[in-house]
């Protein structure tokens, strides 16, 4: 392949963002090159003053049925993809009459904004680009001697390499630009086929891929030796990837991905209630709710203090200066919230390196979505856990059923329950956490741990009973023996929240009313692996 540098001597431009156009055009137009374009952009463009020939006169055909055909002809990409100096090629060009086009300049129909806004089927369809991908992959095809360029944030790179290279751009240049229009084609059509997918309800379509745009290159990964960047997939969910960092150091691997869950978990909890989740390697060490923001900070703080240090703080609604005046004293990472005023702006300012994310709103927890991982040779792939359960999902199966104060726990619980690594057991009391078992690959251990960590707690906070005395307990998934509810219930806890379904239930309900305790069961289960 020929890697020298290519002169342009023909460009032909079609967007559809013109942030840029007439500069970039007049640009180009200063510079000796022939600009050739479509529809409004050539519109825009002659609007300018600047000289411009539409693609009709290279083709000899009208654009027509609504502006879908217009680039789809042998003369514009016989120009973009004829190689140059094989001689076959130039003969054809001549017999033909085709001018060779130098330089593509296209970026593509908004789909993905199209569909973000709800549009209906129709207009998403119209906003499905053929042209422009087209001419974007020939281009790119055609690197050695094309140079494409599919969004404003590149045009300055293409002037400057023709100044300083008497018009022309270099190999690595159209190399590294060829590289990025096939990334950007390809997340393109991952979106249309996922909006398919989407629409006809189709949960494993035959073909399965996805597309980001990069948000940051990260130093590393989870750990050092790992390299790592972080994408935005284009989606409007509000969260990490689509929030206004305001300040503090560049977010990390571990920061962005415990920041997600963050959020998705005290997403939970509407916001008519301040709530306040303090998470920790990816699990709650405390989740509550409270009268203000303030409130339910120092009640998650107080399930797991310890484990509270260097951990992420999520907020459901705006945080205020006394909440902000409590959280910064511990060491915490990063807080993120739907906003924040004057007063907590001025206060988490003093912490330079403490990160703080506004969102501007909450995500929905029962919004429909896509959850995927990488394994080996492929990918695993599932909706997202949109599971809930209200009062009237709930089976009591007990002799004794919940107290009203009992109930409301209980679903707090679960809600909880719902972001705790499994196997998960969760102890609440006044709508508060108050300890948190996670991950342990026995669900009695995770049982244990919880107690103990309600132990640490409550001595901690110079209280003489562990705070799990009175408590309820939720277990994310059914209890396979009756062990672990009976270290529930030696831990204080007096109900239970359970999804149910095991063979043993009957022996796990008889010891539940022979401990005195209430049970509801589910009918829902909350692995999170």
């Amino acid at each position: 392949m020929n890697k020298a540098n290519h002169t342009i001597k023909r460009a032909l431009i079609s967007v559809s963002d013109k942030t840029g156009l007439i500069e970039f055009a007049g640009a180009l137009a200063k510079a000796g090159i022939e600009l050739v374009s479509t529809g409004g952009t050539a519109r825009a463009i002659a609007d300018a003053g600047i000289a411009v020939r539409d693609v009709s006169d290279l083709t000899g055909f009208p654009e027509m049925m609504d502006g879908r055909v217009k680039t789809l002809h042998p003369v514009v990409h016989g120009g973009i993809l004829s190689v140059r100096g094989n001689a076959d090629h130039e003969a054809m060009q001549r017999e033909h009459e085709i001018d060779n086009i130098d330089l593509v300049v296209v970026n593509l129909y908004p789909f993905e904004q199209t569909v973000q806004r709800n549009a209906g089927y129709d207009e998403a369809i119209e906003n499905i680009d053929i042209g422009g991908p087209a001419m974007i992959r020939s281009a790119a095809k055609n690197h050695a001697a094309v140079t494409v360029v599919i969004e404003p944030e590149d045009y300055s790179r293409v002037l400057d390499e023709i100044a300083a290279n008497g018009g022309a751009t270099t190999y690595e240049t159209r190399q590294y630009l060829a590289a990025k229009a096939y990334a950007r084609t390809g997340a393109y059509d991952a979106a249309i086929s996922n909006w398919f997918a989407t629409e006809l309800g189709t949960a494993a379509p035959e073909f399965r891929s996805f597309g980001g745009r990069l948000a940051q290159s990260l130093r590393y990964g989870e750990n050092p030796h790992q390299q790592a960047a972080f994408y935005r997939d284009g989606s409007a969910r509000p969260g990490v990837a689509t929030a206004r960092q305001v300040q503090g150091k560049e977010l990390s691997y571990n920061n962005i991905n415990d920041t997600d869950a963050a959020y998705e978990c005290v997403a939970e909890f509407p916001g008519d209630q301040p709530a306040v989740a303090i998470i920790k390697h990816a699990n709650p060490c405390g989740v509550a709710v409270g009268n203000s923001v303030l409130e339910a900070y120092q009640k998650a703080l107080r399930c797991d203090p310890v484990s509270a240090f260097g951990g992420i703080v999520a907020v459901n609604q705006a945080l205020d200066g006394a909440a902000a005046e409590a959280i910064v004293e511990v060491f915490t990472e990063v807080i993120i919230a739907p906003g924040a005023d004057e007063a907590a702006l001025e206060i988490i300012g003093a912490k330079k390196n403490l990160r703080l994310l506004l969102t501007e709103a909450m995500p929905d927890p029962a919004a429909p979505g896509l959850a995927f991982k990488s394994v080996s040779g492929g990918m695993l792939v599932q909706s997202r856990d949109g599971g809930h359960v209200g009062l009237a999902d709930l089976k009591t199966v007990t002799k004794r059923a919940p107290s009203e104060a009992e109930m409301a726990d209980l679903l707090f619980a679960f809600k909880v329950a719902k972001h705790v690594k499994s196997n998960a057991i969760i102890y609440v009391k006044d709508g508060a956490t108050v300890g948190i078992g996670a991950g342990q690959m026995s669900r009695v251990d995770s049982a244990r741990i919880a107690a103990r960590k309600s132990g640490d707690a409550a001595e901690t906070a110079g209280l003489d009973t562990p705070l799990a005395k009175g408590s309820v307990v939720a277990s994310d998934a059914f209890f396979p023996f009756a062990d672990g509810l009976l270290q529930a219930a030696e831990a204080g806890a007096t109900a239970v929240i359970q999804p149910g379904g095991s063979m043993r239930d009957e022996e796990v309900i008889a010891a539940a009313d022979e401990a005195g305790l209430a049970m509801v069961f589910t009918g829902l289960r909350h692995f999170r692996h």
